[in-house]
């Protein structure tokens, strides 16, 4: 089977191709970094077409990949069937020539930590076109030093060093350091990078939010960087040099995901995914991934992959290493990897019944609505950050047992209950799916008909983890969503919730305070003065109606 080469033929004579991919036909004993009279002949072909040649040989010593480079440099190719994963090495080495003499440069190094090779050996080639030094380098498992360690300089005929005993005494240390590291099943080890333009205070509170995110979706966090930029790099982010260095270090954690805390466009996706051999995500496919996990109701799942058929279809690439790591998600959840083979036309069908589905749901409905209003009870809606403790309050309120757990997006499902007052006034108390800054766009389409239902309330009921340092932010967040919704104009009432986890006398904020009623959810007790409140409110809306 003829294969053909990788790289920059352009320019080349006929000949000089044909005798380059002659190189196929050769092989080199496993002892070998590479033998010397292969050595010899790829340093004659490399001063012949004034370019850097390279090859790719597996653990048997077979050629697998021959690239034709530039003068000063060369690119190694996608290796399909060799993935280096987590506590392993690549199964291929490079020996590629240099033109002068110079030792391995910092690409070749950068290339040996990224790709995670076996061996990179670079053969210099004198002026006069003979082999001149040789120099070598392979990875360290040590993550408290350099990724990779340089060997003595030497000749091609110093090239038997036992070189699949080594690789292998290498490999067996890595997986030892691996299984120190390695997570629980079903979890993954994630480096998380934050790229920001603004403040870096905000920055590091929207590091502290991913990691939840990433708590709740079990995933376990074991590096972070942040990196502020006067602009985002259009391609990897946080600059190609950066990412270079952020996934070196990953790789030594034994990380086996990169978590970015933005939406990637599909052109990032593609270059980084092309750049690193590990699964790479993006805080809106994290947050979809856990709507993924949490849906329970029908609608819900209808409207969580809808979300997630949305967020695919622009980043649709035939061909390309990407989707293999993309559309997997984080643990096998939502579309799935079974969807690498997915068209753009199948994935705007699936959009299409998806949609007709939802609409035959909300139908329904909308005729309980319907006879919810005929009643003419009065609605309050609850409303916050997630993981604010709306659902705590409302099983409280109401001795119900809708699911209430300390992690994001626990209760995506709206849930209605009565409520009597003690006045025997009698109302309608709903909760809704939980707020999260930046909430993705394709989540905000989805979920829209049942935010608007929001618009049916009497009175709002904005509930504040008073206890979390970044109450500010999130109660602006929810403020902005219900601007968007055009909601801001119902009566609002601020609820600060876990008042029991601060310290009352030394909080700053007690203008803030006097602006709501403080409460503990988890306490019925301490939710007198808020009944008192609501159906104060309620009252005067009637008195309002009636007159």
């Amino acid at each position: 089977m003829k294969r053909n080469l990788t790289g920059n033929t352009s320019g080349l004579r006929n000949t000089q191709i044909k005798r380059i991919e002659n190189l196929y036909k050769y092989s080199t004993p496993p002892e070998y970094i590479i033998n010397p009279e292969l050595a010899l002949l790829l340093v004659e072909l490399s001063h012949d077409t004034r370019r850097q040649i390279g090859l790719l040989i597996d653990r048997n010593g077979k050629i697998i990949y021959v690239v034709v480079g530039e003068s000063h440099r060369i690119v190694i190719p996608i290796t399909a069937g060799f993935m280096a994963l987590p506590g392993k090495l690549k199964g291929l080495r490079l020996i590629h020539t240099h033109l002068k003499e110079e030792p391995l440069t910092r690409d070749d190094l950068t290339d040996l930590a990224l790709l995670r090779l076996d061996y990179i050996t670079a053969i210099c080639i004198t002026p006069g076109g003979k082999p001149g030094t040789v120099y070598s380098g392979h990875i360290l498992p040590d993550e408290d030093s350099a990724p990779y360690q340089t060997i003595a300089p030497g000749t091609i005929h110093q090239l038997n060093i036992d070189c699949l005993a080594q690789i292998l005494a290498l490999e067996s240390e890595l997986t030892r350091k691996n299984s120190l590291y390695k997570p629980e099943s079903g979890t993954e080890n994630a480096f998380l990078i934050n790229a920001t333009t603004s403040d870096p205070k905000k920055a590091w509170a929207l590091m502290e939010e991913l990691k939840d995110l990433c708590k709740t979706s079990n995933i376990n966090v074991i590096g972070t960087a942040i990196q502020r930029r006067k602009t985002i790099d259009p391609k990897f982010v946080v600059g190609k040099g950066k990412l270079s260095s952020l996934i070196i270090q990953a790789i030594q954690k034994y990380a086996t995901m990169l978590v970015f805390n933005r939406e990637l466009s599909a052109s990032q996706i593609r270059s980084i995914t092309d750049f690193v051999e590990m699964k790479v995500i993006d805080r809106t496919q994290l947050i979809l991934d856990i709507f993924a996990k949490q849906a329970k109701s029908r609608e819900g799942k209808f409207q969580v992959e809808l979300a997630q058929m949305e967020y695919l279809l622009p980043r649709l690439i035939t061909k390309n290493t990407a989707m293999s790591r993309l559309i997997g998600g984080i643990g096998g959840r939502g579309p799935g990897e079974t969807k690498l083979e997915i068209n753009r036309r199948r994935v705007r069908e699936k959009i299409n019944r998806l949609k007709k589905e939802i609409v035959k749901i909300r139908k329904q409905r909308h005729q309980q609505k319907s006879r919810r209003k005929r009643k003419d009870l009065p609605i309050i809606s609850i409303v916050g950050y997630t993981n604010a403790g709306k659902s705590t309050l409302l099983n409280t309120l109401t001795q119900s047992k809708i699911v209430a757990a300390n992690r994001l997006f626990a209760t995506l499902d709206p849930s209605s209950r009565r409520l009597r007052f003690p006045k025997d006034t009698e109302v309608i108390i709903t909760d809704t799916v939980g707020f999260i800054q930046n909430l993705p766009k394709e989540l905000m389409q989805s979920f829209h008909a049942t935010l608007e239902e929001l618009a049916d309330a009497n009175i709002i009921l904005h509930v504040i983890d008073i206890s979390n340092p970044r109450y500010q932010q999130q109660k602006e967040s929810v403020e902005k969503i219900l601007k968007n919704l055009k909601l801001n104009k119902i009566p609002t009432l601020y609820v600060f919730n876990k008042i029991d986890r601060i310290d009352l006398d030394s909080f700053d904020d007690k203008w803030l305070l006097n602006q709501g009623i403080l409460i503990s959810a988890t306490q019925k007790q301490a939710l007198k003065p808020l009944v008192e409140k609501l159906e104060s409110m309620i009252s005067i809306k009637k008195l309002g109606v009636d007159r």
